[in-house]
C-alpha cells in the first residue's frame, strides 16, 4: 500500500501522461486513501472506461451518481407515497451541486440506506442487513448506525439481518487484508481525529476554550473527548427510542447523524446529504435548513489557504439552530409510524 506521491516516485517507468494529469489534480497526494475498497472499485471502473481521458472518467462517475439519484427518487416516492416533501430533495440546489456536480458518493450511501429501510419495511431482513453493510462499504460512516439495530427488537433477533450484514461487510472490506492495508486506511482516518478541521460547530467553540485555558490547540485531546461523547450519545438514542417501525428507525438514524455532525472537527457539507434524505421520512425540518445554510461553508474555498470566516460559520449554524429549535419545540421527534 503506497500513497500517490510514493507510487509516483517508485514507479517512474510506469507513469503516463494520464497518470501525471490525475496526480496534478489531487489535493492530498501524501496521504493514504480514506475511501473503502468498494468505493475505490467504482473509481477503478470509471478510470478503465475513461480510455485515458480524465473528463471521460468524470462523466462515467457522473452517470453513475445520476442513476443512483433516480433510484433515490423512486424509493422516496414509494416510502413517502408521493408526498410533496420529495421536492425538497429532488430540486435541492445543494444536493444537485454536491452529487451530480462535485461527484460525492453520499448519494449512493443514501440509496443503500433507503434500500435497507425499504427492505426492513417489507420484513426482508437479509436484504436490509446487506444494504446497510453496502452503505458502510461505500463510506464507513454508516457503521455508526449499528447501535440502532441492537435497540430494534425485530432486527436484534433476526439471524437473516446479521448474516446479510456480515457477509456483505466481509466482501466489501476483504481487500484490506492484503498487504496490511487496514493500517493504511486507519492512518488516514486518524487524521480526522487529531489534525484536520473544517466547518465545525461545537468543536470550534470548545477549541477556543482550550486556547484560553492551555494556550494552544487542544485538538488531540478534544477530538477524543468529543468522539467518546458521540459514542455515548449514539448508544443512548438507540437504547432510549427502540424503533418499532421503519419511520422510527429512520428518525433514530437522523438523530445519530445529527449527533455526529455537531460534534466532529471536520464537517464537509456533503456529509449532510444522507441525513437530509432520511429526514424526509420523519417530521424533522432542521436538516432542510442545514442544506441551505451549509452552502455558506463554500466561502472558505474562495479564500487563500481556505481560511474560514467565523461570522459566516456563525450564520450557518444560527440557521441550523433555528431549525433544531423548531423541531424540538414542536416535539416533531414523536413520530407516528410510517407503514
Amino acid at each position: 500500500m503506497e500513497t500517490p506521491s510514493d507510487w509516483m516516485e517508485t514507479h517512474v517507468e510506469d507513469s503516463t501522461d494520464y497518470l501525471e494529469s490525475l496526480y496534478g489534480l489531487m489535493n492530498s497526494p501524501n496521504y493514504y486513501s480514506v475511501y473503502p475498497p468498494t468505493n475505490q472499485l467504482l473509481f477503478v471502473v470509471a478510470s478503465y472506461l475513461s480510455k485515458q481521458h480524465v473528463l471521460n472518467g468524470i462523466n462515467w462517475l457522473r452517470i453513475l451518481l445520476i442513476l443512483s439519484e433516480v433510484g433515490v427518487f423512486i424509493l422516496l416516492w414509494n416510502l413517502l407515497r408521493g408526498n410533496s416533501k420529495l421536492i425538497l430533495y429532488w430540486f435541492n440546489p445543494f444536493v444537485i451541486l454536491e452529487l451530480s456536480g462535485n461527484l460525492h458518493f453520499e448519494g449512493l450511501v443514501l440509496l443503500a440506506l433507503l434500500l435497507s429501510l425499504w427492505a426492513y419495511k417489507k420484513q426482508q431482513f437479509l436484504a436490509s442487513g446487506s444494504f446497510w453493510s453496502l452503505a458502510v462499504g461505500l463510506k464507513i460512516l454508516p457503521l455508526m448506525l449499528l447501535p440502532s439495530f441492537l435497540g430494534t427488537k425485530k432486527i436484534r433477533k433476526s439471524l437473516g439481518f446479521w448474516m446479510g450484514g456480515i457477509i456483505v461487510f466481509g466482501i466489501c472490506f476483504l481487500p484490506l487484508v492484503l498487504n496490511n492495508s487496514w493500517n493504511s486506511l486507519l492512518t488516514s482516518l486518524q487524521l480526522y481525529q487529531g489534525k484536520f478541521e473544517f466547518n465545525a460547530s461545537v468543536y470550534y467553540l470548545l477549541r477556543e476554550v482550550g486556547f484560553w485555558i492551555k494556550g494552544y490547540n487542544t485538538i488531540a485531546t478534544l477530538t477524543k473527548i468529543l468522539s467518546a461523547i458521540t459514542l455515548v450519545g449514539i448508544s443512548y438514542i438507540s437504547w432510549k427510542k427502540k424503533a418499532e417501525s421503519m419511520g422510527q428507525l429512520a428518525e433514530i438514524w437522523v438523530l445519530i447523524y445529527l449527533i455526529y455532525l455537531l460534534l466532529q472537527p471536520i464537517i464537509h457539507p456533503w456529509y449532510i446529504i444522507p441525513a437530509f434524505g432520511l429526514s424526509l421520512l420523519t417530521n424533522m425540518k432542521s436538516m432542510v435548513f442545514w442544506t441551505f445554510s451549509a452552502i455558506l461553508s463554500y466561502h472558505a474555498y474562495s479564500q487563500v489557504d481556505f481560511i474560514e470566516n467565523p461570522w459566516v460559520l456563525f450564520l450557518e449554524y444560527l440557521i441550523l439552530g433555528i431549525g433544531l429549535t423548531w423541531d424540538f419545540k414542536k416535539e416533531n421527534f414523536n413520530l407516528k409510524p410510517i407503514h
